[in-house]
Parts: structure tokens; sequence; C-alpha cells
């Protein structure tokens, strides 16, 4: 099976000499198509320079990542945008949403910025929010809408480009426990599929449960990967 993504002796550091300190020190993993991978460990541990640099945002010091077959850092720059907006997905922890805007039309952004039809991008924005359950809030702002409601409009809006890979920071550190639950249960069942890798960063134990594997960092480091009990 080819991986979705492999990363190899992955290294970030910052400063030179005496003052030159690691964020992220010799990381090599794999995680796969059909799979609900974690990424684990206490603030300051490396997890999101190593997000960044998966999904092509911060450049490596050293090593490769290699996604879908593409090692993404030899590509020009104009290439590597392009990759971000086709092939990855995120959903942030604080969602990102545009208040003025309705949530149609924030989902509709990333096919804006593909520079598709307007009248094209809403309805297909539209179809992504009846996906996640929420065909009749189209026309509403994020400001009307649950905490629980403005993060499947994040994800709605993250699927909206049919990313292979799809990256979640913190999913559910803004929610309460049941409808963590629900976004976790919707996720595994609804989004997950054998064309798309999840990646999920999050210091929530509540929602070990649903990750295949479990990769556990600290100091920059992978210090273990297991199963998890979805798998």
């Amino acid at each position: 099976m080819n991986p979705a993504i492999s990363a190899s002796e992955l290294a970030k550091w910052f400063g030179e000499g005496d003052l030159k300190t690691y964020a992220v020190k010799d990381v090599s993993f794999e995680a796969y198509f059909g799979e609900i991978f974690f990424i684990v460990g206490p603030s300051g541990s490396g997890k999101t320079t190593l997000l960044s640099m998966i999904s092509g945002i911060l450049r490596p010091n050293s090593g490769t990542v290699t996604v879908d077959s593409i090692d993404i850092w030899k590509l020009e720059s104009d290439q590597i945008a392009e990759f971000r907006l086709n092939k990855v997905g995120f959903v942030f922890q604080d969602y990102h949403l545009f208040p003025r805007l309705t949530t149609a039309e924030n989902v509709a952004i990333p096919l804006i910025l593909k520079k598709r039809d307007w009248d094209d991008s809403i309805r297909e924005a539209t179809h992504y929010l009846e996906i996640v359950g929420l065909k009749n809030k189209v026309e509403l702002p994020p400001m009307k809408l649950s905490g629980g409601e403005q993060q499947r409009v994040a994800i709605a809006r993250a699927l909206v480009s049919q990313p292979d890979i799809l990256i979640f920071d913190e999913p559910t550190a803004s929610l309460d426990g049941d409808t963590g639950r629900r976004i976790m249960d919707f996720v595994k069942t609804s989004i997950l599929s054998d064309k798309r890798c999840i990646l999920i960063v999050t210091h929530d134990s509540r929602i070990f449960e649903y990750a295949h594997r479990i990769m556990k960092m600290e100091d920059g480091k992978i210090v273990g990967i297991e199963k998890g009990a979805g798998h």
C-alpha cells in the first residue's frame, strides 16, 4: 500500500551555533489512505511545526516529505501553493470563518481562489453544507451558529476542494464532550474514505478512541507510535 504521507528524517531548527534550537528533529513516519492518524504531545513538542512542513507551509531544514508520491519540497513555489489548494484541507482550532460572509460564502472560498465561477462555487458550497447537515443554514453568518455548527462549516470548507489529506488542529478543543463525539462520529463515518488520509492534532484524550494510530511527540521527536481503538 502506498502511503498518503511519508516523512523521512525531517528536521526544523531556528537560530545558529549556540542559539540553535530544534523544533522538530529526525522525524520519520508514514500515514496511509483510509486512516485516521493522531499526533499528540504537550505544547511545544513540535506538532504544529511538523504539520506545517507536511502541508507545504514551512520548509524543513533537512529531510523529505512525500505526499501521494509527490516530493513536495522539490516543487516550485507556485506548485507548492497549488498543492496546498488542491491536495490538503485544513480545519483550524478557531475555525477561521469570516464573520461578514454567509456560511455558503465561507465554504466557497477555496473554489473562488481557484477562479471558479461565483454561482457555481456557491452551489458547490451549498452541496457540501448539506453533506455536513447544515442545508438550512447556508444564508446565516457564522455568529448565528453554535460551536459545533461552526466546526461543521469549517469541515465543509476543507472538503469542498476534495482533498486527499485532511488536517484537523484540535478539532474538539472548544466543544463539549457530546458535541465533540458527534463531530468525530461524523468524520469517521462520512468524511474518511479509502482515498483520504485524516491527520488530527489533539490534546483531547476523550477522542483517542477514534484513532487508527496515535503518534506521540516530545521535544520535537517521536517517542512512540501505537495502534488506537479505531484500528
